[in-house]
């Protein structure tokens, strides 16, 4: 992988992180770093599964979001467990 696909896929998942934290209702107890942090590991690993039944832009941008928003809810829950 080139330098520049490493700096796309950081900002495509600083993006995805931000965007799967909306999706989840409520307050979350993550800092923000760390739901950046998870999105781009979402986007990673949702990029991977979506690339498996399709390339489709659209496809792969929303497997991306649904398992950011997974990965933060489950992340939040973990987080507000052990802060409390």
């Amino acid at each position: 992988m080139e330098i520049t696909g490493i700096f796309s896929a950081i900002i495509v998942g600083l993006i995805i992180g931000a965007l799967g934290r909306l999706i989840i209702p409520g307050k979350q107890h993550l800092p923000i770093w760390l739901t950046l942090v998870l999105g781009i590991v979402a986007a990673v690993v949702g990029g991977w599964i979506a690339a498996i039944f399709a390339t489709a832009f659209l496809w792969v941008l929303l497997v991306q979001v649904l398992v950011a928003a997974g990965i933060v809810y489950l992340a939040d829950g973990f987080y507000a467990k052990n802060a409390s």
